[in-house]
């Protein structure tokens, strides 16, 4: 019963309802007492031939009103209980989601989806069955199996109750094995659950890859030997479970078979009425429920007990990025320094940033290049704090950073990653992601900006067009503009744009650039790329090679010092020429 003790913050923050709801169902286990202390009467009139109408009239009269008043306490008792647990449900889903807000990249990256989601579904509905159907098995086989053996004690006969209830040690000490049993399986079950819902998750993301490599009967093979894996530890789950009703029916069927053997000596010895006989048996009718309902807690409180120690876990995980004390609440602005002397990420002995020393005085641009792996990302990284540089400093208008609370820092910086996420919803609502208050007017504003207005308006439903999940309609271009309009719309301090013209062809890519350029005056841009075209325009250009600055400066500087820049530029000039008939820029 442990996880009614973890669950005790929430029953007593849900007190008087549950206290009302089982006030109510042990009202409605007492009322369910009469009707076979009122058959066993009438069993006997009629043995002794005193029935009358009158008398047969009064205890009809009873049962109904019985009857009417076990229907209210059921309703209200339903009510409070399950109304408690599904309010249960809620607050844990709120509090996963809150959870999963402020955790880092560095969270993520470690689980998968389809984990984290079946802890949201799957573990919530089964800790919401034990804060609701846990409770009312516990309270319903207590209370009325408490009454009903009570009922036989004084309206029957204490002996023979006693000797009915000879088997009840054997069921608690199986029931409570079958438990253990069930707790170890239920959690392997659940973990397999997880397995098979991120596979799901992750080959329907990339159902457009396997496709392409033709890889559609492995993916199948491998779904369906973790599916028959769920299937097998879910087997087991239901094995243990199936122990519980065969080992209750069996202990119910020995407890009649003592009733009956000697009830019937006691009324044959005339220590017992046929009819109290009959008002015994009824009453051991009744205490098949309390039964089951004992065995049916087990199942249902290992089940959620498995269920809330996995979203204890998940929720035990403090966030690696949090505002250190005394932070301050103001949005920063200013000129922009890095002062990084090293930077090794966990677990890892080579540094990924090492001697990052530049300044940029606000409204100008930066340029980030180099080879893949050489840390322009983490470089752009470190501005957003998805990570902490614990060597080094990053400061806006002579402030650091990690002086200025997390939300203040990221509602400067507008930033466009290298995966362009879009959300299943409207052109226009993935713009205005940022500013859900946005105007029409705003929004075709900043597509423009981002070179997309006209290709919206060749869509059948314009900015209505819904994109699909993660913009599966779109192409690559599209996708990185309008992720470029949703930046652009909050007017950030800081733009960041992490290789974000990749897939665009140099016409847009110009165009692009200049709309930056004569909008955001007196705002600082930091840009890392592929295509040196892209940066060419910086007022400083930095070139990293394994974390390093290897070469600095402005377009014209680097292009005179003839190195990797300028040997990649006119590359890249080169092959432009060739492949578009670009035009090759000094």
């Amino acid at each position: 019963m442990r996880i009614f003790m973890d669950l005790w913050w929430y029953f007593k923050q849900e007190k008087w309802k549950y206290l009302i709801g089982i006030i109510f169902l042990m009202c409605s286990s007492l009322i369910s007492m009469l009707p076979p202390y009122v058959v066993g009467v009438i069993v006997d009139a009629i043995r002794k031939r005193t029935l009358t109408p009158a008398v047969l009239g009064k205890w009809v009269v009873i049962l109904a009103v019985a009857g009417v008043i076990s229907y209210t306490a059921g309703f209200i008792w339903r009510q409070m209980i399950f109304g408690s647990s599904v309010r249960l449900a809620r607050l844990l889903r709120d509090r996963l989601f809150h959870h999963f807000t402020k955790m880092s990249p560095g969270f993520f990256n470690k689980r998968r989806i389809g984990d984290l989601m079946a802890h949201s579904t799957n573990d919530i509905l089964a800790v919401q069955d034990a804060a609701g159907e846990g409770i009312l098995t516990l309270i319903d086989s207590i209370s009325m199996g408490g009454m009903v053996i009570i009922s036989m004690i004084t309206l029957v006969s204490w002996k023979l109750t006693l000797i009915a209830l000879i088997p009840m040690p054997f069921l608690a000490w199986a029931t409570s094995y079958y438990a253990s049993l069930l707790h170890k399986r239920f959690h392997k079950a659940q973990a397999a659950f997880s397995e098979l819902n991120d596979k799901v998750q992750e080959n329907i993301a990339g159902v457009r890859v396997i496709k392409a490599f033709g890889q559609e009967e492995a993916q199948k093979d491998m779904f369906r030997k973790q599916s028959a894996d769920v299937v097998s530890k879910n087997i087991a789950v239901a094995k243990a479970d199936a122990l519980f009703d065969p080992t209750i029916t069996f202990i119910v069927g020995m407890c009649y078979l003592l009733s009956l053997s000697f009830g019937a000596v006691f009324v044959v010895h005339g220590s017992m009425t046929i009819g109290q006989l009959t008002s015994f048996t009824l009453y051991l009718g009744q205490l098949i429920w309390p039964m089951l309902a004992f065995g049916l807690l087990f199942n249902i409180v290992e089940r959620g007990r498995a269920s809330y120690g996995r979203i204890c876990k998940l929720l035990e995980i403090r966030p690696e990025i949090v505002d250190h004390k005394g932070a301050l609440d103001f949005v920063p602005s200013g000129n922009v320094s890095f002062n990084i002397n090293n930077l090794i990420y966990p677990k890892k002995t080579i540094p990924a940033l090492k001697d990052i020393h530049f300044s940029l005085s606000q409204g100008q641009t930066l340029g980030v290049v180099g080879k893949t792996g050489s840390g322009k990302t983490t470089l752009l990284k470190l501005m957003l704090r998805e990570f902490d540089c614990e060597d080094g400093d990053i400061q806006i208008g002579g402030l650091s950073i990690y002086d200025v609370k997390l939300a203040k820092l990221r509602e400067a910086i507008g930033y466009v990653p290298q995966d362009h996420f879009l959300f299943s919803a409207t052109i226009a609502e993935n713009i205005a992601f940022a500013e859900p208050g946005a105007s029409m007017k705003d929004i075709e504003r900043v597509a423009k900006l981002a070179n997309i207005h006209d290709d919206i308006l060749e869509f059948e439903e314009g900015y209505d067009t819904v994109v699909g999940e993660r913009g599966v309609t779109l192409s690559g271009g599209q996708k990185q503009r309008i992720s470029i309009a949703r930046a652009l719309l909050i007017n950030p301090e800081i733009l960041i744009l992490d290789d974000s013209l990749s897939a665009v062809d140099a016409h847009t890519e110009e165009a692009i650039l200049q709309a930056l350029k004569d909008n955001r005056d007196n705002k600082t841009t930091l840009i890392s790329a592929h295509r040196l075209s892209a940066i060419q325009h910086a007022d400083l250009i930095l070139v990293l090679e394994d974390g390093q600055i290897v070469e600095r400066g402005t377009h014209e500087t680097l292009m005179a010092n003839d190195n990797w820049y300028a040997s990649m530029f006119r590359r890249q000039q080169l092959e432009s020429l060739v492949e578009q008939g670009g035009v090759i820029y000094e």
